[in-house]
């Protein structure tokens, strides 16, 4: 089995390429990212280098896809993307289209040609669930709930979701959808494709520190779930004899407060302080009236009854990525 990774050296995507090498050492990963390779993936990949090979190359540059022509690939996950911002958004809109919606295009071209191919999973994101409408219910948002983007990495993610279902029917294409919430653990660092640092990052680092987190509110919060529990969802998608449904929601299921985090980072690291301060001067800004669409928690039942998947507690994940950046900074 011999899978390719698009946007394989961001963060999240790293983490699964890893998992998977580690997982079955009868397969080999391509990663295929348009930022150079440097010492910390080195370092990150060491174990399992030798099944590793890295193209660096835009989704848009089809000088990228044809080097990789020649692999048998079998499996295809598609997380290149641009992450939000609304600087880039403004500065740029035509680079997140063109990246976020043909980039999806080109992969899905180079799938239908491959000889070998058996499965695609786009990687989407929570963000198409958008706000939530007043009245919405309490309740874990479902994939087949409201979805209404706001910003163009949502509507460029919902656009992708469809472009992947309608190439599986025109093609006979075996492919999925995954919506993430909000990922966290090793390897978050920027890139040229990520200008955003998740929660619980901001909260260890100022732990590690020494420092005190500055937050809008201690009882804000999301879904916040761990890149290695992201890598084994998408694993066992992967590895499924056959998937029921087109889209997935990969998250922790539970709605998590800041307050809540920082109490389980205290748990290791008991120096760690929290303050309350106004927005303009918050690390964390996270508003307490978001507790619903894309701020919510995610329903993961699917994933669930299909693949009896299911996520480690939030103490433990949590724990794990305070050691790792103790010892990687």
């Amino acid at each position: 089995m011999s899978l390719l990774v698009t946007g394989g050296t961001g963060f999240v995507m790293s983490n699964f390429a890893r998992h998977w090498l580690e997982s079955d050492p009868a397969v080999s990963v391509h990663l295929l990212d348009s930022a150079a390779w440097d010492v910390r993936l080195d370092r990150f990949f060491e174990p399992v280098r030798e099944r590793l090979n890295f193209v660096q190359g835009s989704v848009l540059d089809q000088g990228a896809w044809e080097r990789l022509a020649t692999q048998p690939i079998t499996h295809i996950v598609h997380g290149a993307t641009i992450t939000p911002s609304s600087g880039r958004e403004r500065a740029n809109p035509r680079e997140i289209v063109e990246v976020n919606l043909m980039g999806t295009v080109n992969a899905l071209e180079f799938a239908r040609r491959l000889p070998t191919f058996k499965r695609f999973v786009y990687v989407s994101s929570g963000a198409v669930y958008g706000e939530a409408l007043p009245g919405t219910p309490d309740v874990p948002v479902p994939e087949d709930g409201r979805v209404s983007p706001v910003e163009l990495y949502g509507i460029t993610k919902f656009g992708s979701e469809h472009i992947t279902r309608r190439y599986g029917e025109v093609f006979g294409l075996d492919v999925a959808s995954v919506r993430f919430s909000g990922v966290y653990g090793p390897m978050d660092r920027a890139t040229p494709a990520r200008a955003v640092d998740c929660v619980p990052k901001k909260i260890i680092a100022a732990a590690l520190a020494g420092k005190p987190i500055t937050v809008k509110a201690l009882d804000a919060g999301g879904d916040f779930i761990h890149a290695h529990d992201v890598a084994t969802a998408l694993a066992g998608i992967l590895r499924a004899p056959a998937i029921k449904h087109g889209v997935y929601n990969v998250a922790y299921g539970e709605f998590t407060s800041i307050g809540e985090l920082i109490d389980i980072v205290r748990q290791v690291v008991p120096e760690l302080r929290a303050e309350v301060v106004p927005e303009s001067g918050a690390d964390i800004a996270y508003d307490p009236r978001d507790r619903l669409g894309r701020w919510g928690d995610y329903d993961i039942s699917r994933l669930q009854r299909e693949l009896g998947w299911r996520p480690r507690p939030i103490g433990e994940a949590l724990h794990s990525y305070v050691a790792w950046m103790r010892e990687n900074g």
